[in-house]
């Protein structure tokens, strides 16, 4: 039986899942090809060192199956080998050495006992902080001036948005640098009000307007239950898809009950910086399915 700490993935959407089920492990990650001698030959090995090191969540990623996620990490051979520690690349390894695969595993492991968490984490998803501190933009249309956008960033239920003429509420936020979004957290009152469906686009070149936000596809877009907007949960994105933003859109075209207005307490978006990763090195898969992605 295969150890609870190892795992085979086959998709990108099966790689977020299992990627931040690990809660605070640290990670190595086996970029693999099947047509891959070399990967082959290691295969044993990787997977027999999920067993030595418990503490340490193993993913095995078919490269040709996970473009995105290959794509984003900047494998350009395999196989590669990816050690993170609180969600931070802090060891590459390409080619299959067994002695040096385990030498960087064992270092991890043992690294990964001196961390302490960062104040700013959510439970659940070391590294990943509310990344308001790298905003330095905020728009928003649609917005009452009675209640007005700056109050979503304020952790009080009693400050919230309001949309003005209708429904429809339309947000952008610029950061000061590339960061990777996680999940987002959207909260508003138990009056039906509160926010139901949100799109999410990035990286707009201008100022979207109301009929982009309606016609354009985005990235990804959530149905909002009463639950997660009365509680705060946290939602999770689709990980790949955000590896690199400079800039997110939110338009959120209604609201848990048909109500005239939209009401939002509270915004919060989870990431981190990408600044601790060698962005140049990061190359498509040469001659391989997904290339054009």
């Amino acid at each position: 039986m295969a150890a609870e700490n190892y795992f085979e993935v086959t998709s990108d959407e099966e790689f977020t899942r299992v990627h931040q089920s690990g809660n605070d492990k640290p990670v190595v990650i086996d970029f693999h090809a099947t047509w891959c001698q070399p990967c082959k030959r290691i295969a044993p090995k990787f997977k027999q060192l999920s067993t030595t090191y418990p503490q340490v969540l193993f993913i095995k990623v078919d490269v040709d199956q996970c473009t995105e996620t290959a794509a984003s990490y900047g494998v350009s051979s395999m196989p590669t080998f990816k050690f993170e520690l609180r969600g931070r690349i802090i060891d590459t390894m390409s080619g299959a050495d067994p002695t040096a695969l385990e030498t960087k595993t064992e270092s991890l492991a043992n690294s990964a006992g001196s961390q302490t968490p960062m104040k700013s984490e959510i439970p659940g998803a070391p590294g990943m902080v509310d990344l308001e501190q790298f905003i330095v933009q905020k728009n928003c249309l649609n917005e009452n001036e009675d209640h007005p956008f700056k109050w979503v960033f304020e952790d009080n239920k009693d400050l919230y948005l309001e949309s003005d003429c209708d429904a429809e509420i339309l947000m952008s936020m610029t950061f000061n640098q590339s960061v990777k979004l996680h999940s987002i957290k959207c909260q508003g009152p138990d009056t039906g009000h509160a926010p139901k469906t949100v799109k999410i686009f990035i990286n707009q070149p201008n100022l979207m307007d109301f009929d982009a936000g309606r016609d354009n596809k985005p990235v990804q877009q959530l149905e909002l239950s009463k639950d997660d907007v009365v509680e705060g949960n946290i939602i999770p994105l689709k990980f790949v898809k955000f590896q690199s933003v400079n800039n997110v859109t939110l338009f959120f075209s209604d609201n848990q009950s048909d109500e005239e207005v939209t009401q939002i307490q509270r915004i919060v978006i989870y990431g981190k910086t990408i600044s601790t990763t060698n962005m140049e090195e990061f190359k498509r898969i040469s001659g391989k399915k997904g290339e054009s992605h």
